[in-house]
């Protein structure tokens, strides 16, 4: 059997706390909305954005023998996955969201050094396209993939730090965030000159996003799209993007379709509440896609968070 997609690594437990406003100023306590534990980190969304969209998914990571690892599974219980133990734990952030879906989030990777995923967890399983996360213990995997497309999410990388490059020169299709690089068209051309990349994808938040080809060598500039309701939560944006992507990429569309797909997919993930529990569905998706606007029409400049909405795996 040969699934759509295999996502490696990256999935964890979010504790959300909406605040009153960010940055947050001190108090010694303040009165909050009731505080959630939901799936989180972004391999995990990836694989249920993709499942959403009616995609044949298939998912292997490293989670712990703890109750986030209990949530974990049962999270991802309707998607074919295989695990090893994670000798920390379960990776877990900390999610401060402000009213305006805007978030601060507080990262543990719960790494061990020299940590591996088991090759047993993933070499049974074809795919059409494998998607591999920002984690360490990923990061030795690419010499098992040969001949299968590959695609990774740098989220907010700086365009210098050493430990994303790895995954930027050995990814055929890269997705990053703009919000910490200096000059986002420049390392877009970096990973092309450093790798195999035949294209990078550079989101922006409201201002849309940036495509590079290996084929063209130009730089576009694509627009955001319109948000189909008042923001609630910009968690899981990012993974929501690429899994729309990756959707239109697998069905065959072209590369402005695909980009628009993903706009369209972060768009949602924007408008309702938690991490990656409400991804958009296949019909949802392409009735909006279809109405939405195209490369050189005007882009609503509703307020979509600039950071990525994504959780890095560093």
């Amino acid at each position: 059997m040969t699934r759509d997609v295999l996502v490696l690594g990256g999935a964890g437990v979010d504790t959300t706390v909406y605040v009153p406003e960010l940055p947050l100023p001190y108090r010694d306590s303040y009165q909050v909305p009731p505080v959630v534990d939901r799936i989180g980190n972004t391999g995990a969304g990836v694989a249920l954005g993709c499942h959403a969209l009616g995609l044949d998914v298939a998912f292997a990571d490293l989670i712990g023998d703890d109750p986030q690892g209990a949530l974990v599974r049962h999270a991802l219980r309707g998607l074919a996955c295989s695990y090893g133990r994670a000798e920390a734990g379960t990776r877990r952030s900390v999610l401060l969201v402000g009213p305006d879906g805007r978030r601060t989030s507080f990262f543990d990777a719960k790494a061990t050094p020299g940590e591996r995923l088991p090759k047993e967890t993933y070499a049974g399983v074809r795919a059409r396209h494998v998607h591999v996360s920002l984690t360490d213990f990923c990061r030795h995997l690419y010499d098992d993939l040969d001949g299968v497309p590959i695609s990774t999410d740098l989220h907010d990388w700086n365009g210098a730090d050493d430990y994303h490059k790895d995954f930027a020169h050995r990814s055929d299709l890269v997705f990053l965030s703009a919000v910490a690089l200096p000059d986002p068209a420049a390392a877009m051309r970096g990973i092309l000159a450093g790798g195999r990349a035949r294209t990078v994808v550079c989101t922006r938040g409201a201002d849309g996003c940036l495509v590079l080809t290996r084929d063209s060598g130009e730089v576009r500039d694509f627009p955001a799209q319109p948000l189909p309701g008042p923001v609630a939560d910009s968690n899981g944006a990012g993974d929501a993007f690429v899994s729309g992507f990756l959707y239109g990429t697998l069905r065959g569309r072209p590369l402005e379709e695909c980009v628009r797909l993903g706009a369209v997919a972060g768009a949602h993930a924007c408008t309702v509440p938690g991490t990656h529990e409400s991804p958009i569905t296949e019909k949802l998706l392409l009735r909006r896609a279809a109405t939405g606007p195209r490369p050189g029409q005007p882009s609503s400049r509703q307020a979509l968070p600039t950071n990525g909405g994504s959780e890095t795996s560093t």
